[in-house]
């Protein structure tokens, strides 16, 4: 029995077919049309629908690459289901390099808006509406902030099992069980019936090639878990998922000139320096300890720092030893050199 035309913004896509369309949008005051791009793969089979959303915060570009590779992949072709793929939802924040929409909100805090509401909200409501309602999973991408950067990682409710089982399936070493924000596309989501993944990985306004490629493959193999992609057999080494009992950060004790000494995906002991405080002059002023045994998951980039300002993010595990072993697998397993000196591009 063929399948049903998928009707996305008004338009209709027939089974095995794929469309690239925009989701219309308030223009800018120069009256410059703006809309959020979308990349729909109707399957001819049967199966699963699925989200990938990049940059709902718009200075978070490493998910606006990973779905610009996934949805060039071939091994998607045949898949089934349907698969819709956002490179941009904040498009305005792209446009400005910003994190927010022009009106200061945090899109990521607005869910699940309203039609008539602040522009915030409207956009919201349109990516609830038209994307999120008509899915059964969902990956929401995003990286560290400005000047941090995160270690790959997976957060999600991990108390719910299918949810665990995509977490898992998504092979990164590091999974945190996180907390739903309120007005988070996550909580909205959830509030439809959707799993979703949040993903973690980089920092903002910069591509880092390590995150991206595990963010592709990270994808392609919850497809394959949810049933959308055949299986296929695993190449290189098998990577050992973790759930930390829990995460925080660890802050400057005084302002000054940072020197780090721990970098990302580092396993630390409790006591181990993490970086040195000096003043303009090179006099020390204090030192950063880790406050108990774990593995670096972000980091301040900046060697500068005021007191109390959030430097080393740490997540606590029953073996970091093991994880801070399967993040190096991983790195090899993606064959990227020189990932953990910090290269950027």
């Amino acid at each position: 029995m063929k399948r049903e035309d998928f009707v996305i913004g008004g338009e209709k896509i027939k089974a095995g077919e794929q469309r690239r369309l925009q989701l219309e949008m308030p223009p800018l005051y120069t009256d410059t049309n703006m809309g959020i791009p979308v990349f729909v793969q109707h399957g001819k089979r049967p199966g699963p629908t699925l989200f990938v959303s990049a940059a709902i915060h718009g200075d978070e570009l490493n998910g606006i690459e990973i779905v610009s590779r996934l949805i060039k992949s071939r091994g998607i072709k045949n898949l089934r289901g349907t698969l819709i793929a956002i490179p941009m939802v904040n498009v305005y924040g792209v446009l400005n390099q910003s994190r927010y929409l022009p009106d200061r909100r945090d899109l990521n805090r607005c869910f699940p808006g309203s039609k008539k509401g602040s522009l915030a909200g409207r956009i919201a409501r349109l990516f609830l509406d038209e994307i999120v309602s008509k899915c059964d999973f969902g990956i929401d991408l995003h990286t560290g902030a400005i000047h941090r950067s995160n270690l790959p990682q997976i957060r999600a409710n991990l108390d719910d099992p299918k949810t665990l089982e995509m977490a898992e399936a998504f092979g990164v070493p590091v999974l945190l069980n996180a907390d739903i924000r309120d007005g988070s596309l996550r909580q909205a989501a959830a509030d439809e019936g959707a799993k979703v993944l949040l993903y973690e990985a980089g920092q903002a306004l910069r591509y880092d090639e390590f995150s991206i490629r595990a963010g592709v493959k990270g994808i392609i193999k919850v497809m394959r878990n949810i049933g959308m992609l055949n299986g296929v057999k695993a190449r290189g080494h098998t990577i050992r998922p973790f759930v930390a009992r829990q995460s925080g950060w660890v802050r400057a004790n005084e302002s000054g000139f940072v020197m780090h000494k721990a970098q990302l995906g580092d396993h630390v002991e409790k006591g181990d320096v993490l970086a040195i405080i000096s003043n303009p002059f090179g006099e020390q002023l204090g030192t950063m300890f880790s406050p108990s045994t774990g593995v670096v998951i972000g980091k301040q980039n900046i060697p500068l720092a005021q007191e109390g300002e959030a430097i080393y993010h740490i997540a606590y595990f029953s073996k970091p030893d093991q994880v801070a072993e399967h993040v190096e697998m991983l790195q090899d397993n993606l064959v990227v050199p020189d990932y953990a000196a910090g290269m950027n591009s």
